[in-house]
C-alpha cells in the first residue's frame, strides 16, 4: 500500500503486519535470530557504495537547506559508521539470547513451583531523529529480541533509512524471518507519528529518539506506553576529599570528549574545600577549549583571574539546563549534601557522578541521588549501552517503570508469571 494514498489506512496496514510478524519473532530460535544479525553485518560491508550514494542524496539535501554544521554530521553515512554498526550486529548475536529464559523458580508449600519467563514486548514503534546509524541499532535489537518494530525516521535522513531498511529486510529473508518484523515508514508526513502512537492494537510501546521537542510531543498525544527521556542535565560532582589531578582528568572528558550526546555532563558542582584547588586548574582546562562556565558568586570568584575564562553569572535557569554545548554551570556547594539536593532538584535523573576517595560519600552518593545511572570517579559519558556491555541500546530511560537507563536487549522484553505443576489443585 502506497503511504501517500491514505495515512491512516497505511499507518494500519504497517501496524498488522508487524502485528502478525511479531508472533513469529517470539517463536524464532537463537540460531535464525543471529544468523539474520551476521547476514546484516555482511550486507551493511558489502552493500557500502550503495549506501554511500543514498545517504549522498540526503547530505545534499540537507546542505541546501541550510541545515547546521552539526546535523549534517549527523547525517553521513562514513564507512567508519557502516563498520561500527556491522560489528554492533555481530556483538548482538553472541549475547546470550534472553527470550524463553525461566528464573527465580521457587517451589511452595502447595507442590507447584514458579518462576518467571523473559519474553518480547511484542511490536515496537521507534520515532528518530538525524542520525541513520539508528535504523540498524533498532533493527538488531529488535531481531535479537524476538520483537517487531516500526521505524520512522527523521524526515532528513529518509534516502539513507530506506537504504538500510531494505538490507535489513534482504537479511531477515536470508534467515527465513519475515521482512515484516522490520518496516520503515515511508513517509515523511509528520500525520504517520500521530498515527503510529495511537495504535495500541498494534504497537505495545514507543520509543522517541530526538530532540526535547519531539519526546514531548510524543509522550503528550501517545496511547501507548513511552521509553523516554527529556533531558541529559548531567551532573559531576567533585568531593571534598578528592584525586584532583584524577579528577581533573575525569571532568575534562565528562565535558569536552563530545558535547552533544546526553550522557555529557552540564552541571559542575565542587565542594568548598575542594574549590580553591581544583577550580583554577578545571577553569584553565575549560578556557583552552573555549567552554563558557556560568557560575554562582564563590565559584566565579575563583575563575575570573583564570586567563582566558569565559565566566558568566549563572542565572536560575541555568542550573536546569541541558546546554548540548561548549557551555557549564558551576556551583560551589558547602556539603555533600547540598550536592545531592542541588542534583535532585534540577537534574533530570540521566546520569551523574561523584569523584571522591571517601568510600561512605560515594556510598551515600550511590544511594541517594535518584538518577538512571550513578557513578563513583568515571566520566559520564559512559552512560551508554554499548559501554555497559549491552551490545548496542536503543534509548536511555529516565523512567522508573520497567526500563531505565540505557535501554538495551532487556529493556526491550517484559517477564511473566510461569507455573510448573504435577496436578495441583487449590485448597
Amino acid at each position: 500500500m502506497s503511504p501517500h494514498d491514505d495515512i491512516p489506512a497505511y499507518m494500519a496496514h504497517l501496524g498488522a503486519a508487524a502485528r502478525d510478524a511479531s508472533t513469529v519473532m517470539a517463536r524464532a530460535g537463537t540460531r535464525a535470530k543471529d544468523a539474520a544479525l551476521t547476514a546484516l553485518a555482511r550486507r551493511l560491508r558489502a552493500d557500502g557504495p550503495a549506501l554511500a550514494g543514498a545517504n549522498a542524496r540526503d547530505i545534499t539535501a540537507a546542505e541546501a537547506a541550510g541545515l547546521a554544521a552539526p546535523m549534517v554530521d549527523r547525517l553521513r553515512l562514513t564507512p567508519a559508521v557502516i563498520e561500527t554498526v556491522a560489528q554492533g550486529c555481530e556483538q548482538l548475536a553472541a549475547m546470550p539470547d534472553p527470550i524463553g529464559e525461566i528464573t527465580g523458580v521457587k517451589r511452595r508449600p502447595t507442590g507447584i513451583s514458579v518462576g518467571q519467563m523473559r519474553v518480547p514486548l511484542g511490536v515496537f514503534g521507534m520515532v528518530y531523529e538525524s542520525r541513520p546509524n539508528v535504523t540498524i541499532e533498532a533493527a538488531s535489537l529488535a531481531i535479537k529480541s524476538g520483537n517487531a518494530c516500526i521505524l520512522r525516521g527523521g524526515s532528513e535522513a529518509i534516502h539513507s533509512n530506506l537504504a538500510l531498511w531494505r538490507v535489513v529486510q534482504q537479511a531477515l529473508a536470508d534467515a527465513g524471518l519475515p521482512a515484516q518484523a522490520v518496516q520503515l515508514v515511508e513517509t515523511t508526513d509528520r500525520a504517520a507519528v500521530g498515527r503510529l502512537i495511537a495504535m495500541p492494537e498494534f504497537v505495545d510501546v514507543v520509543i522517541p529518539r530526538g530532540g526535547k521537542g519531539l519526546i514531548e510531543r510524543i509522550a503528550a498525544e501517545a496511547r501507548v506506553p513511552v521509553i523516554k527521556h527529556l533531558d541529559g542535565n548531567c551532573h559531576t560532582y567533585v568531593d571534598a576529599e578528592v584525586d584532583i589531578a584524577q579528577a581533573l582528568v575525569v571532568t575534562e572528558n565528562a565535558k569536552t570528549q563530545k558535547y552533544s550526546p546526553c550522557n555529557a555532563t552540564e552541571s559542575l558542582l565542587v565542594h568548598a574545600a575542594s574549590a580553591p584547588d581544583f577550580l583554577p586548574r578545571i577553569g584553565a582546562v575549560f578556557a583552552t577549549k573555549g567552554v563558557e562556565m556560568r557560575c554562582d558568586p564563590a565559584a566565579a570568584a575563583l575563575l575570573r583571574a583564570v586567563p582566558g575564562a569565559r565566566v558568566v553569572p549563572a542565572t536560575e535557569a541555568d542550573w536546569s539546563t541541558e546546554y548540548l554545548a561548549p557551555i557549564i554551570s558551576v556551583k560551589v556547594v558547602a556539603s555533600l549534601d547540598e550536592a545531592i539536593a542541588h542534583i535532585n532538584r534540577y537534574g533530570s535523573h540521566h546520569t551523574d557522578a561523584i569523584l571522591t576517595t571517601h568510600h561512605p560519600s560515594a556510598m551515600r552518593f550511590l544511594r541517594e541521588v535518584d538518577s538512571a545511572s550513578v557513578m563513583v570517579n568515571a566520566s559520564t559519558r559512559f552512560a551508554d549501552g554499548f559501554e555497559y556491555g549491552l551490545g548496542a541500546e536503543i534509548g536511555i530511560s529516565t523512567d522508573k517503570f520497567h526500563a531505565r537507563g540505557p535501554v538495551g536487549l532487556e529493556g526491550l522484553t517484559s517477564m511473566k508469571w510461569v507455573v510448573l505443576g504435577q496436578g495441583e489443585i487449590r485448597a
